[in-house]
């Protein structure tokens, strides 16, 4: 009876855990929807504003493109530490589980998926998000030199 009781604790932990990993990737995914909509308004926004100024010679796309660099920046940081944070703390947990348990369910899948990652060389939806985060701040980037340029100019002219 012990050890049916021990293998039914383990089986709620496993599951509590893995309703839980299954949570932080959906949160992770609101972050980054979250993160998305900020940055295509602020590219509205920097293409909205051409030439209004704001305070001192600085044009709003020049601190719209400075705000866009800042968030993709951190847009990038934060996936990154999502991803870190789903496949150590929470893979490594339920493989250390399942080390436990005559089936291994996570484990087979994690296997299956490298060895499909193998065969093929494709990018992951988190790459993919990383990618966009990184052509947007580079659009920031140009946008920001863009309204610079003239601003360092202006008293040569």
């Amino acid at each position: 009876m012990y050890e049916a009781e021990k293998l039914n604790l383990m089986m709620q932990q496993y599951r509590l855990y893995a309703e839980q990993k299954d949570n932080f990737i959906n949160r992770s995914f609101a972050v980054n929807r979250f993160y998305m909509c900020l940055v295509i308004i602020l590219l509205l926004l920097v293409n909205i504003t051409k030439n209004v100024i704001f305070v001192y010679a600085l044009s709003l796309p020049f601190v719209f493109s400075l705000m866009g660099l800042g968030i993709c920046a951190l847009w990038w940081m934060n996936m990154d530490s999502y991803n870190l944070l789903i496949k150590i703390k929470f893979s490594k947990v339920l493989e250390e589980i399942e080390k436990q348990m005559p089936v291994k369910p996570y484990l087979m899948e994690h296997n299956a998926i490298d060895e499909f990652r193998e065969n093929k060389k494709e990018f992951l939806f988190s790459d993919m998000q990383k990618v966009f985060a990184i052509v947007m701040f580079i659009i920031f980037l140009v946008s920001m030199i863009d309204e610079l340029i003239p601003m360092i100019l202006r008293p040569f002219i």
